[in-house]
């Protein structure tokens, strides 16, 4: 790891070295782990709000005055504590379900700055959604259209959408996380775009009001978000010539993060090139700028803290194997997902240093965590695996009759239950066995 730790949100008192505790912020996670047990998610507040802070900063002084709204991806972590933070931060929501429009609102969100994207909206998401007045819907497919607007005629609402584009950009990301191509499951098709937009503009119930697009996630690149962005510029100009003016124009998310030592995307230079392709409209486009931000927001601002349960040395491999395992972060079996894994506890003078795989207790060849870390860890060490704020607590399964971890937010000295974890009653709660007289 070349990175410094302040990158993914925590320090060590006497700087990089491994004989002082890991902390977050001002609390030691060791701390935490006492307190709230194994595994638990804990995320930072002010790494959480420095992370908004920056985008907003880059978008500002690009825009020099011009509307923009920063619509937090609530699917890279939905927790209410963290909606929480984002909502007093004046943040809009970019969700994909009806059930993250319910969290937003109960975090405190305004359902105004809300943008639902998502290709499989149901009947009910629709009308909630309209209900409740978003912003907008991103729209996925004609069908998908023409639901929207007889559920909002039904409701005698107009609603206001953007299409979800997808310009057949290359991301050059994992193939899980990429979402531009016209292969992908997601988006109309480029070609295809002035002629749903014409029978868009035609319905209704319907109001044109923006162009979207979203190309992958984990870009540390910005040249593809760019050549995505200057296409659907170049669609608005061309709606504009079929006498269709959209309001807004989001070139989506995917800005990566640093999970090993990648060099990441210049905000303030990728927030200035947005700017320059907007400035480049023949049309001389006067629109508000979207972006639907998650990872970039959450990423480095949590960690996993997990406990050494057995140290397995054996001729072939030695194994760290911890009490969190692939249902509590899926990211390493799912997407071969890289995340450092560091001593939260201090170090302990009678561990050899060794490289391991460092692994679950889940039954599943795929249950790795990180191989081959070089760590100095005994049985009861706590153990951090960093860069947990996004994608993380969020994809948690209950497999193996596994009960899922608690979330801890750390706001200065303080440490909050955010989520308690989850009790194996409560997995029970919701099944019954069949009685004895059912036929």
């Amino acid at each position: 790891m070349s990175a410094p730790l302040s990158t993914f949100g925590v320090s060590r008192d006497g700087g990089d070295d491994s004989t002082d505790a890991l902390r977050m912020e001002d609390v030691a996670l060791t701390d935490i782990a006492a307190q709230f047990g194994t595994p638990t998610y804990v995320y930072s507040r002010a790494a959480l709000t420095n992370a908004f802070r920056r985008l907003d900063a880059a978008l500002a002084a690009a825009r020099q005055g011009r509307p923009y709204l920063i619509c937090y991806a609530v699917k890279a972590n939905s927790n209410l504590a963290v909606l929480n933070v984002f909502a007093k931060l004046g943040a809009g929501f970019d969700i994909v379900s009806g059930g993250e429009l319910r969290r937003v609102l109960a975090a405190g969100g305004d359902a105004r700055k809300v943008v639902f994207s998502g290709l499989g909206k149901t009947t009910d998401e629709i009308c909630f959604a309209l209900q409740t007045g978003i912003k907008g819907f991103n729209i996925e497919s004609e069908a998908e259209l023409y639901r929207i607007n007889t559920v909002a005629a039904s409701l005698d609402k107009r609603a206001a959408v953007s299409l979800r584009v997808n310009p057949d950009v290359d991301a050059k990301t994992h193939p899980y996380i990429s979402t531009g191509l016209k292969n992908n499951k997601f988006g109309i098709a480029f070609d295809r775009a002035v002629a749903v937009y014409k029978q868009a503009a035609q319905l209704s119930h319907i109001d044109v009001v923006g162009v979207d697009c979203h190309i992958g996630s984990q870009l540390v690149d910005d040249a593809p978000l760019l050549e995505a962005m200057a296409k659907i510029v170049a669609l608005a100009d061309e709606l504009a010539d079929a006498g269709i003016h959209v309001h807004h124009i989001c070139p989506g998310g995917g800005v990566g993060i640093t999970y090993s030592d990648e060099d990441t995307i210049d905000l303030n230079r990728y927030a200035a090139a947005l700017e320059m392709a907007l400035s480049r409209s023949r049309r001389g486009l006067k629109v508000e700028l979207l972006l639907e931000p998650g990872r970039a927001l959450a990423g480095n601002a949590g960690v996993l803290l997990t406990k050494v349960e057995y140290v397995k040395p054996t001729e072939a491999k030695n194994f760290l194997i911890v009490d969190a395992a692939m249902n509590d972060l899926i990211r390493p079996s799912l997407y071969q997902a890289h995340h450092e894994i560091v001593m939260a506890s201090p170090a302990n003078a009678t561990a050899p240093k060794r490289i391991y795989d460092v692994v679950g207790p889940v039954c599943e060849s795929a249950d790795v965590l990180g191989r081959g870390r070089t760590l100095a860890a005994s049985e009861g060490d706590v153990i951090a695996i960093l860069s947990a704020g996004a994608y993380g607590f969020v994809m948690a399964s209950n497999y193996n009759t596994r009960t899922r971890a608690a979330e801890v937010m750390v706001d200065g000295t303080s440490m909050h239950c955010v989520r308690r974890r989850e009790m194996l009653d409560d997995l029970f709660a919701s099944e019954m066995v069949l009685t004895p007289d059912l036929k």
